[in-house]
């Protein structure tokens, strides 16, 4: 598995569905929608080191990767469940692809290790 290749998937779900899901609130446009689009761009930027195989940029990706994937599940997804809708279904597909980005960086881990 590339860990840049699901980084860069990962940002881009993050940044996309963030900024659906800012857009989307008919009520009150809240700006906590627009904090997975911060870490992901902020993923974005650490893809070209990720790349290169600088391993402090990769420990601070995994870092923000785990930091929004917890974000995720421990706060956003309950409320989600609540609500339903494609909510949901957004929420859902950032925490799947955090999962695969954290599986990628864990895997690349072990195989730098050998």
């Amino acid at each position: 598995m590339k860990a840049a290749f699901y980084n860069t998937l990962n940002s881009i779900v993050l940044i996309a569905l963030g900024i659906w899901g800012y857009i989307d609130y008919t009520d009150v446009q809240s700006p906590t929608a627009l904090i997975p689009v911060g870490f992901g761009v902020i993923l974005l930027l650490c893809n070209n080191s990720i790349s290169k195989e600088n391993k402090i940029i990769s420990h601070i990706a995994v870092l923000l990767t785990l930091v929004i994937l917890v974000a995720l599940v421990g706060m956003r997804l309950p409320k989600s469940l609540i609500s339903g809708g494609l909510g949901l279904v957004r929420v859902i597909a950032m925490i799947l692809t955090s999962i695969l980005s954290m599986v990628a960086f864990v895997l690349s881990f072990i195989k730098a290790r050998r």
